[in-house]
């Protein structure tokens, strides 16, 4: 397929990848800049049109799958809470008592089992962003030697 293909088609490809690297500078420049590039060149080039579908397709994945992770944390988030205020774990009861400042803190009330849940969440994001550095680097390099790259883990919302 790497005769077929010209270098503008393999390089477009390429940058399209690439520039969903942008989130971590511009807010949703993961969706905005491969969305301008995609659009203004996929009726032109048949490879630019996959490797745009499938970026986007990727990204909008990965944010399906990061508001997931954060909707499952929030209950146990939230159950956590209260008991950091009602004198459960940091005893704030007794800050109103001006003349006695008690910061008694009882080993006790630290239990595995209202953390777990948060920790595996937190380790699912980080594998999110590992996931999503690893697969950009991977479809950006093979799309410039012309090869076709379909990522893992990918919803097809743009076909």
């Amino acid at each position: 397929m790497t005769e077929t293909l010209s270098k503008h088609q393999r390089n477009l490809s390429a940058i399209i990848h690439a520039s969903t690297l942008t989130k971590y500078f511009i807010p949703f420049g993961n969706f905005l800049l491969p969305l301008v590039l995609w659009m203004s060149n996929r009726k032109e080039h048949e490879f630019v049109d996959y490797n745009g579908k499938q970026a986007l397709n990727f990204q909008m994945s990965l944010l399906l799958y990061s508001i997931i992770l954060g909707i499952v944390s929030v209950p146990f988030f939230l159950g956590f809470l209260p008991n950091i205020f009602e004198g459960g774990i940091l005893n704030v009861r007794h800050f109103n008592e001006f003349n006695i400042f008690d910061f008694h803190i009882n080993s006790d009330n630290f239990s595995i089992g209202r953390f777990w849940p948060l920790g595996v969440t937190g380790l699912l994001q980080a594998a999110l962003f590992v996931i999503n550095i690893v697969y950009t680097i991977l479809a950006t390099l093979r799309t410039n030697e012309g090869e076709t790259f379909k990522y893992p883990l990918t919803i097809k919302f743009i076909k």
